[in-house]
Order: C-alpha cells, then sequence, then structure tokens
C-alpha cells in the first residue's frame, strides 16, 4: 500500500460513523476513539489567563475526542507512546502511517493528543475557506504580508496577532491535558494500561517543543523517565521560522518572535517566586525555550542530563525547525548525541516532509519515512 493510499485509508477510517472501536490496516490495527474533558488553566501572576473569554467558550477545545492506535497483540499494556503534532494542524491524515508505523514495530498502543485549539479542538469555521474568505482578504492588505497568506493559516495568524500570549495559554492548557491523562494512565484508571505503564513521547514540530517542555518542568515527576524522540524539531523558539501558508503569515510570526523575545522576559521577570506554584516550574522551563541566552546553564544542563533519553532525526532543508536552532537549544555536544542530521534525495518541506504527488517517486518517499520511523520505533522500544 503506497503512503497517499494509507492516508486515503485511514482518513476513511476516521470519518467512518460505524462502531466506537474500528479496525483498520493491513495489519489489523484498531483506532480506538477515548472522550477527553479539558479544563483550561488560569496562573497568578502570568496575565492573559482569565482574559481570553471567548476562547474559554469554545466548547470543542473542552469535549473532544483523541485517537488512539492499538497493535493486535494484546488487550491492556505496560507502555504506550504519544504523538505530538504540529503547528497549525487540523487533520491527523499525516501521522496516522507514522502512528500505525510506531504501533506495529514497538508493539505499544500510539496516543494522538490535540494540542489545544488544534485538530478537532478548534470549531470547524476556521478551516472553511468560505468563511475565511473576508479574513483573508483582511489580512493580504497588511503591507508586511508577502506571500504567506492562506485560508489554511487565517484563522490561526488572526489569533496570534490579536493576543500572542494565545500560544503559551494553548500550550499551557495541552500539558495540563496530558498530565492528567498520564495521572490517569499511571493510577490505573485508563483502560487500554495497566497501572503504572510508561509513557514516551514523539513529538514533530511544535510538538517537540512542547515535549522538551514537559521533560523539563516534569510535572508531578511522571516524566523522569520518558523518552522522547524528536522529529523536525527541537529548535529554540526564536531560531524556528514559522512564516507559511500552512502555518502563519508574516505579520502573525513577527508579532509572536516580538511578543516571546522581546516582551516575554519581562512579563515573566515580574512574577513573583513561588506565586505561581505548582507550575514554576512549566514556566521556567517555558522561558528556558525562547532564547539562547535566557537560562542558558539550566537548559543545556538539563539536555546533558537527559541526552540518553532523547534521540531524534533533523532534515537538511528543513526551514522551520533549523538544525541550528536545535544546537542552540540543547548546546553543540548534547546535539551532536542526540539528533542525527539527515537529507532526502527528493524535494521536500518542513509542512511535507513526506510529498506524496507525480514529481517524487513514491517507493523514495516510503524508504525516507521508514528511515526516520525506523529509528524512531528503536529507541521507542
Amino acid at each position: 500500500m503506497s503512503y497517499s493510499e494509507e492516508i486515503l485509508h485511514f482518513e476513511t477510517a476516521f470519518r467512518s460513523p460505524a462502531p466506537h472501536r474500528k479496525t483498520i490496516g493491513s495489519s489489523a490495527n484498531r483506532i480506538v476513539h477515548f472522550g477527553f474533558h479539558s479544563v483550561p488553566p488560569s496562573l497568578n501572576g502570568i496575565p492573559g489567563g482569565n482574559t481570553h473569554q471567548y476562547d474559554r467558550q469554545i466548547r470543542e477545545n473542552q469535549y473532544f475526542d483523541y485517537p488512539v492506535i492499538i497493535p493486535q497483540n494484546a488487550r491492556t499494556y505496560h507502555s504506550g507512546i504519544i504523538l505530538f503534532h504540529g503547528l497549525n494542524e487540523r487533520s491527523w491524515a499525516k501521522y496516522i502511517p507514522w502512528a500505525e508505523f510506531l504501533a506495529n514495530h514497538t508493539g505499544k498502543p500510539v496516543i494522538l493528543f490535540p494540542i489545544a485549539f488544534h485538530m478537532n479542538r478548534g470549531p470547524a469555521d476556521w478551516s472553511n475557506p468560505r468563511v475565511m474568505a473576508e479574513l483573508v482578504t483582511k489580512r493580504k492588505s497588511l503591507p508586511e504580508n508577502r506571500g504567506a497568506m492562506s485560508f489554511a493559516n487565517a484563522a490561526l495568524s488572526q489569533r496570534l496577532t490579536d493576543l500572542p500570549d494565545r500560544f503559551f495559554w494553548s500550550g499551557l492548557q495541552t500539558v495540563s491535558d496530558i498530565t492528567g491523562l498520564v495521572k490517569n494512565i499511571r493510577n490505573g484508571d485508563h483502560p487500554l494500561f495497566y497501572k503504572n505503564a510508561a509513557i514516551d513521547l514523539f513529538g514533530y514540530s511544535i510538538g517537540a517543543f512542547l515535549a522538551e517542555i514537559l521533560l523539563m518542568a516534569n510535572p508531578g515527576r511522571l516524566f523522569s523517565d520518558s523518552r522522547l524522540f524528536i522529529f523536525c524539531g527541537g529548535s529554540i523558539f526564536s531560531q524556528m521560522f514559522g512564516v507559511s501558508k500552512l502555518i502563519m503569515d508574516t505579520p502573525a510570526y513577527n508579532r509572536l518572535l516580538q511578543f516571546y523575545c522581546s516582551e516575554w522576559p519581562a512579563i515573566y521577570g515580574k512574577s513573583k517566586s513561588g506565586n505561581l506554584s505548582p507550575d514554576d516550574s512549566l514556566i521556567k522551563a517555558f522561558s528556558a525555550m525562547i532564547r539562547p541566552d535566557l537560562f542558558k546553564t539550566e537548559r543545556e544542563s538539563f539536555f546533558a542530563r537527559a541526552k540518553n533519553r532523547i534521540s531524534g532525526i533533523a532534515l537538511q532543508k528543513d526551514q522551520v525547525m533549523p538544525y541550528s536552532g536545535i544546537r542552540a537549544c540543547m548546546g553543540d555536544e548534547t546535539t551532536n548525541e542526540c539528533i542525527e542530521l539527515i537529507d532526502f534525495p527528493f524535494d521536500y518541506t518542513h509542512e511535507i516532509p513526506f510529498p506524496d504527488h507525480g514529481k517524487v517517486d513514491k517507493k523514495q518517499t516510503k524508504e525516507a519515512m521508514n528511515k526516520v520511523l525506523v529509528k524512531g520505533a528503536a529507541f521507542l522500544s
């Protein structure tokens, strides 16, 4: 089955109105959807948490399902993998073949957990071209916009331009959700897992950034032994380049960069020590991932200590999450030990690392994907 055929097959399974549990794929893996209730977080000492009243009323972000790819070798598992997606994603189609490969080759369930306001956690209007038409026209008229405006990125671009701290609060809500999910798993309250099951992470793009913060902050000491495999991610925030028709437009990127690289350190600096408990570690970890010069010693020391739990692959032509940004984040020595820099023999981008069109040999695309996922599965097994 080709990569495109796999995606079509899995998209059909996701859309199917049939049973809650679905059998899919040539290996008879199952996709099972579980319901989740997310509560928007609130922190003292950091502005913004109680001002996004519109966001707090988005029901899709609070009540949603997350899919799990389950290998057919057991009913209950001693370990699992959480896969984190990229920024401005609205469909799991790209990730389902990855998750199935990981499930097949590790024998572990792979949880596809949506970041707050992404995937099925946002209103359908955000990805509806007819609804977005007026907003696209408005943003195209901005003098800074130079060709990166699209229906796909209009909603996120406007939301981040209006309130750039949404990036932080979305991440914080996701961390809170993941912490709650892993607590349930460890307590034996999840039907797929035995009590105290081990949970590892696979992070792509901004999902790798989120996963790094989870490991560094280690909320509730839930991730002390978790391993992380990074693909097309791991960069320090200031060296990410998010301008893309599939991610965000230029004004949104410029506003986000200005806010977090210039304004955020002052906001964080005004918060009183102990006032953010029990989330001080999350704020500190997030702040350490913004600029190379902020908390440099603490950040690089963490990655040096955690290097045996981190592995990954970076792509030479990745312009969104450049290899230089990973070095700026982890330090040269740790990056050399943990992250392999490779290239593919075909045209690709960060957003579409495994393109599926007539200009690319499908066999080469499949081999490239397998190369990445074989290493990921071996590390997470």
